[in-house]
């Protein structure tokens, strides 16, 4: 197996729309869903549809997907 490339998609929650929203520069892509595991399963689908294009000495076996995700903390109910 090749070395790992890790790619790192930052993620925000927006609360207006209800869903994550996040992007990938390195791929390019960007995308929402209602939950990371959602927004992980969409760009992993777009970084292996863009991997050829864009990075043609990756092999797709090697490309991890890395989440920084950020969301407002909530006050726990007392």
């Amino acid at each position: 197996m090749s070395k790992p490339v890790i790619f790192t998609i930052t993620a925000a929650w927006d609360d207006e729309a209800s869903v994550w929203a996040g992007h990938c520069d390195d791929i390019p892509a960007a995308a929402d869903a209602p939950t990371l595991d959602g927004l992980l399963e969409k760009i992993s689908a777009m970084a292996l549809d863009l991997l050829p294009d864009n990075h043609p000495d990756i092999d797709p076996a090697s490309l991890f997907l890395q989440i920084t995700a950020l969301r407002e903390a909530e006050l726990a109910a007392a």
